[in-house]
């Protein structure tokens, strides 16, 4: 009974999961300064992994926010 409950659980959840939308990143250390602050980084769906993945390594405990970004039409 607690296996099913579990799994029924992880399943409803997962359904929140789903990305995709395009994505503004902003990439800040550890006090909160911009870590690149003459780069505006963008991605669609999953492809936010791909964009954040890179900068994991370079800078010690970096903090990635992740917005959805909806540009402005003229």
């Amino acid at each position: 009974m607690k296996k099913t409950t579990y799994l029924l659980g992880l399943l409803l959840s997962s359904g929140c999961i789903t990305i995709n939308e395009d994505y503004r990143l902003i990439a800040q250390d550890e006090n909160g300064k911009d870590l690149l602050p003459k780069m505006k980084l963008l991605a669609h769906g999953i492809g936010i992994y791909t964009v954040k993945n890179p900068y994991v390594h370079p800078f010690p405990k970096p903090l990635f926010i992740f917005t959805i970004f909806t540009p402005t039409r003229s």
